[in-house]
């Protein structure tokens, strides 16, 4: 929940509703929403008629990209950018969720953790990731297998990301089969549906090698998407532990903006403007564009640090910070002879 409370945020809010930017915009989802379904049904009819072929691959490649466009808007409904109310918002995430094959509750309930106290240590999920480390501490517990990974995290992490989605099916798989979900039994149908239509299309319409093959490219092309989409937006950033800051000082500090234009925009589904979603996450994202400006000045006039960035610089940043935290295990297992 939003606190109106945090020092400086309610002049700020207010300039931003001022602004008219917390208005709902029903027509733009609409677009966006039927572009993303005729694209995806085109794919799967492009599919069927290319038959048992390599150039299969490039299917893959697009359903990828479909895939992400998809979860973005699960992530706006998750968020209540489309709708005022939870009940039409939730209705549009679970019925995204299943056409990507994700537990929709799942991940939003984990989301929203993280947009309460991002980059905290303690209370973020999003840090909480066995096969990296983002702290200091995080890297001093590691043992074994784990510790290896964290002293080369940096050369791993775009390698790991092609597990991403194989990792948000088998979470949503589970959360559904433990009832976890607030809706178990609507989730539970839609995901059975999406596996067996899924894989009952590309191992009827494909060879068993290129099906193979096919399920591969596409799974892994989604996860590096996700994972790129969503890293440049703290990962690099200061953590925190303890007791949180007030509420802006929090949502700021720990966010990065990407620049890059409408294209940007596109590519990363309105997550390039971070530090605006955090500070005001039901913003429809069309209006993020407009807040930034508005909130950049208004950080330079507080002098509260405001970080932006170029899409490739971002990912150095991060890169950067996840070799720095891995130097110390490194050095250890030189000074070792290992």
């Amino acid at each position: 929940m939003v606190n109106d409370r945090a020092p400086g945020y309610g002049s700020l809010l207010a300039e931003v509703r001022e602004a008219g930017l917390l208005r709902r915009r029903h027509g733009y989802y609409v677009a966006v929403i039927t572009a993303n379904l005729a694209v995806f049904a085109g794919a799967w009819v492009g599919f069927a008629f290319l038959g048992d072929t390599w150039w299969q691959l490039l299917i893959a490649a697009l359903l990828a990209v479909v895939f992400a466009q998809l979860a973005f808007v699960g992530h706006d409904a998750g968020h209540k950018q489309i709708f005022r109310t939870r009940r039409p918002n939730d209705a549009v995430g679970v019925v995204h969720g299943g056409l990507v094959g994700m537990s929709y509750q799942w991940w939003i309930d984990g989301h929203n953790r993280h947009h309460a106290n991002p980059n905290h240590e303690e209370h973020d999920p999003d840090l909480d990731i066995p096969a990296l480390a983002f702290t200091s501490r995080q890297v001093r517990i590691k043992q074994g297998f784990l510790r290896w990974m964290a002293k080369n995290q940096a050369f791993l992490f775009f390698p790991l990301l092609t597990l991403e989605g194989l990792n948000l099916h088998i979470s949503g798989i589970r959360a559904v089969w433990r009832g976890e979900t607030k809706m178990r039994r609507l989730e539970g149908v839609l995901l059975t549906a999406h596996f067996a239509g899924y894989l009952t299309a590309v191992f009827l319409v494909l060879s068993p090698g290129l099906a193979v093959t096919f399920v591969v490219v596409h799974q892994a092309l989604w996860g590096v998407y996700m994972g790129c989409s969503f890293a440049p937006n703290h990962k690099g950033m200061p953590t925190m532990t303890g007791r949180p800051v007030d509420f802006l000082h929090r949502q700021v500090l720990t966010s990065r903006n990407v620049r890059g234009g409408r294209v940007a925009d596109f590519v990363l589904g309105g997550l390039n403007y971070q530090i605006e979603h955090h500070l005001f996450p039901n913003m429809p994202r069309p209006h993020l564009r407009r807040a930034q400006p508005i909130v950049e000045r208004y950080c330079r006039r507080h002098e509260i640090p405001y970080v932006q960035t170029g899409l490739l610089h971002s990912y150095r940043q991060v890169l950067g910070h996840l070799h720095q935290l891995g130097a110390p295990l490194r050095a250890a297992d030189h000074a070792r002879g290992l």
